[in-house]
């Protein structure tokens, strides 16, 4: 890591530390999902990004969390910070079962993406139906505003714990660029044939990471029902939640550290803007879903411009994606 690098890092950190204290509570609000996005981006980048298992329903690791932690909660009085990692421990069997199942029947590429897509349909489907989630009605969580039960007054609390899972995350994707696990994810990537002729047990590595992005994506779940204090299943398991985490890493650049992070930072901004666009231009105030066209063409010149993402901006010895694994 070149001194430059280390004092951006050192200079975002501090930037981040006293931004709520320079700022109105909406632009607190506005970082705090900035860096929520880029937490639960870069549990679909472990699996997406370095592992090259591009899953189109992640959602259902992010359902799986939220509805677990909720339901310890509500139905069997858990503290609410005991249920946390009681939800990611269901969203790692999750993942795992997936990833046993998927891949032990040889599912890859294409394939493997539409099974997620099917069993995030599943779970959605479930818990509209059963009678422990509250069916289509949702679970409401008792407002008591209280740290010991995962609840704050002062919105500050939840901005800090959305930037200490951001960190988390960066962290495990940084130590992935240097393990041995991380570098056989990267041969899994590139070439499942060469990996598994250089002796790598794909399958056993694959279900690793699934089981280890389901965890972490569960716990952005669990995160998102104590924020709003609610969860249903289209919440919880849409597919607008998948794109999101695909999107956002896309954007900023799969399988890089920074690269969700990146992509939540242009996203966010670009919903803000759209939405005060929107709310400036009359003729704009009735189309709805202008921020997801902007979208659309953005990630259509990403892919045809930048196919590595807004990280390849950068150069290369930098953060760029030849160089993540130095």
């Amino acid at each position: 890591m070149t001194p430059l690098v280390r004092g951006l890092l050192v200079f975002g950190f501090a930037a981040a530390v006293i931004y709520p204290f320079l700022v109105p509570n909406y632009l607190v609000n506005i970082a705090m999902l900035m860096f929520f996005t880029a937490f639960i981006g870069q549990s679909w980048n472990i699996s997406g990004g370095f592992a090259g298992q591009t899953s189109f329903g992640h959602a259902v690791f992010f359902g799986v969390g939220a509805y677990t932690s909720t339901i310890l909660q509500v139905t069997h009085g858990w503290n609410a910070w005991l249920a946390w990692p009681a939800s990611m421990a269901m969203g790692g069997a999750v993942g795992c079962m997936i990833a046993m199942l998927s891949f032990r029947a040889g599912l890859k590429g294409s394939y493997f993406a539409l099974i997620t897509l099917a069993f995030a349909e599943v779970f959605r489907i479930l818990a509209n139906s059963v009678g422990f989630t509250r069916g289509g009605l949702g679970m409401l969580i008792k407002a008591d505003q209280r740290p010991e039960n995962f609840q704050f007054k002062d919105s500050i609390w939840i901005y800090y714990l959305a930037f200490a899972l951001c960190i988390v995350s960066l962290l495990i994707a940084w130590q992935l660029t240097r393990s041995r696990f991380g570098a056989r994810l990267v041969a899994i990537r590139e070439n499942e044939d060469a990996a598994r002729a250089l002796g790598i047990d794909v399958f056993t590595e694959k279900v690793k990471v699934l089981t280890l992005s389901g965890a972490m994506c569960a716990a952005g779940g669990t995160f998102y029902a104590q924020k709003y204090l609610y969860i249903d299943p289209s919440i919880a398991f849409g597919i607008d939640k998948s794109v999101e985490m695909l999107l956002v890493t896309m954007v900023g650049g799969a399988g890089t550290i920074f690269g969700p992070l990146i992509g939540s930072v242009a996203l966010t901004f670009i919903n803000e803007a759209t939405r005060w666009v929107a709310s400036a231009v009359p003729a704009l105030k009735n189309v709805q879903p202008l921020s997801l066209i902007v979208y659309g063409i953005m990630l259509m010149l990403i892919v045809a411009r930048l196919p590595d993402g807004l990280m390849s901006l950068f150069a290369a010895k930098v953060l760029g994606r030849k160089q993540r694994h130095a």
